[in-house]
């Protein structure tokens, strides 16, 4: 009777299942969401003691970047609401949509860490996801057989093959940069209580989102805070983008411009020297190569993190950059390793067409949680044989459907210039709609006449529709004009995606 016990608490045992999903943080419980609407067999394995991923323990001062307006122009449990939740995964149910809002205390648009976990371990428990958590992977290996390549997943609990590898195991691993000394810091992840920093002179190594953090927290606690890397920081508002420091951590800025005990340095680090006192950080300035030192209590390096991708390199998995992101194709499937796939953080290795240098947004929920159906879709159709539903669409309703999308679809509001809302032509299918794609594969791929919906973003400002239209095997691409309050559907709209459809549709402009 016990051991049937354990078996429930603990599914999925060592053995062979068609997919394998790796991960319980919001990447991993998003792609099983999926599969199991999908009807495809797999099995979940985490190294955690329950959902979640890096939220069970970052940020470490518990307030996120990512918003939710409960009371956003759009009902909590549409398709709509999701432009203006961040947080919370998407569902086919609507009872399933818009759950990080029913955590919310009230005095943020911003959820708590702990908000954000108990928001995923309730859409896990709603959604029956089911994990076998505490079981750590190991080691991976590939096996040719006479039915293809099976992947042998070692873990802590034992074996499992599978034909196909689901990997959502974050961007969770610290990295810090190798300078002497660099022993005599502490990561960002090992970061203690804040009370803990009274009166201390604290030197934060890294000027992203983690260090103005840090920097933030502790305002009130160490007696002088000084941030350094060799580029310059730049804010949100500065970029007009989710690039940059975000600005909700304006005020080390401030009490920097102020010289209120706040120093913010262009500056790469030489090295760090034990000193009667405390430590001494050797620096060279960015601006004039010049050397400049300093004396900290305390050096924490808020120096970002890296992909665990344990053996995987030596499997044949190419990785790039400093956070060794695996290189994917525009479906996030190993570009090396065919059967390897990324769900989660890690998909930001898909990095689309980063027009005006704006990357994706993969690497937060409110971008990933639609990879992650499109990942799914598209291993149905290639490796089970599902075939896809292609609706139909009415000429006369194709025009008024791309700017509804455009006004209101979260998809391409979250992922900008990098998905789009995808309708093919042809004479033989009609109009058909081909759901939400990545851009990148669109541009890329022949096949019938075809027009691509995205919103994109100029870097400077401005947020306004791009239509790319396919027609005889030909690109082009139309820039609608922005709108003042990001309004698509006006009669001007209208009357200009009506005249680009006519191109590929005839009619489109006529209703």
């Amino acid at each position: 009777m016990v051991d049937a016990i354990l078996d429930a608490d603990r599914p999925f045992p060592p053995g062979e299942y068609p997919v394998l999903v790796v991960g319980s943080g919001p990447g991993g419980l998003q792609a099983s969401y999926f599969l199991g609407r999908a009807g495809i067999r797999h099995a979940v394995i985490s190294a955690d003691p329950g959902p979640g991923g890096m939220f069970r323990r970052w940020p470490f001062f518990q307030r996120l970047l990512s918003w939710t307006k409960p009371y956003a122009p759009a009902d909590r449990h549409s398709r709509e609401f999701e432009r203006w939740d961040w947080n919370s995964l998407i569902a086919v149910e609507p009872e399933l949509r818009g759950i990080q809002a029913e955590f919310m205390d009230g005095s943020s648009d911003f959820p708590s860490r702990p908000e954000m976990e108990s928001n995923l371990t309730a859409f896990a428990e709603r959604a029956g996801i089911a994990v076998r958590y505490g079981c750590t992977w190991e080691t991976t290996r590939r096996e040719e057989g006479p039915d293809g390549t099976a992947f042998v997943v070692g873990t802590s609990d034992g074996e499992y093959r599978c034909r196909q590898l689901i990997l959502a195991v974050g961007v969770a691993e610290p990295y810090s940069p190798s300078p002497p000394g660099i022993e005599l810091a502490v990561h960002y992840a090992d970061t203690r209580a804040a009370e803990s920093y009274a009166g201390k002179r604290l030197f934060i190594l890294g000027k992203q989102n983690s260090g103005f953090e840090l920097a933030s927290g502790l305002l009130q606690w160490a007696s002088r805070i000084t941030l350094a890397s060799p580029s310059p920081a730049k804010t949100s508002i500065e970029t007009r983008s989710l690039v940059g420091v975000r600005a909700r951590y304006v005020q080390p800025f401030e009490d920097s411009a102020l010289g209120g005990g706040v120093d913010i340095l262009a500056a790469s680090i030489e090295g760090i020297v034990q000193v009667p006192g405390g430590l001494r950080v050797d620096l060279k300035r960015s601006d004039n190569g010049l050397p400049v030192s300093l004396e900290a209590d305390e050096v924490i390096a808020a120096t970002g993190f890296t992909c665990p991708l344990r053996d995987l390199p030596a499997l044949g998995v190419a990785t790039f950059g400093q956070s060794r992101l695996p290189a994917q194709t525009a479906f996030w499937e190993s570009a090396t390793v065919p059967g390897i796939h990324f769900a989660g953080t890690i998909t930001s290795g898909a990095p689309g067409l980063k027009k005006h240098g704006i990357p994706s947004y993969s690497g937060a929920v409110q971008g990933h949680r639609y990879n992650a159906r499109i990942l799914v879709r598209r291993l149905a159709e290639t490796a089970f044989g599902a075939v896809p539903e292609h609706p139909e669409v009415a000429v006369a309703a194709l025009r008024d459907y791309l700017l509804a999308e455009a006004t209101r679809g979260p998809e391409l509001w979250h992922q900008k210039a990098y998905l789009a809302r995808v309708v093919t032509v042809s004479p033989d299918d009609g109009i058909r709609d081909r759901g939400i794609l990545p851009l990148a594969h669109v541009l890329d791929t022949d096949g019938p006449d075809a027009v691509a919906m995205t919103i994109e973003a100029d870097g400077q400002g401005a947020i306004y529709p791009v239509v790319y239209v396919r027609r005889a095997g030909r690109l082009a691409e139309h820039a609608l004009e922005p709108h003042p309050l990001n309004d698509y559907e006006g009669s001007a709209y209208r009357r200009d995606l009506g005249a680009i459809l006519d191109l590929v549709a005839p009619g489109s402009s006529a209703a």
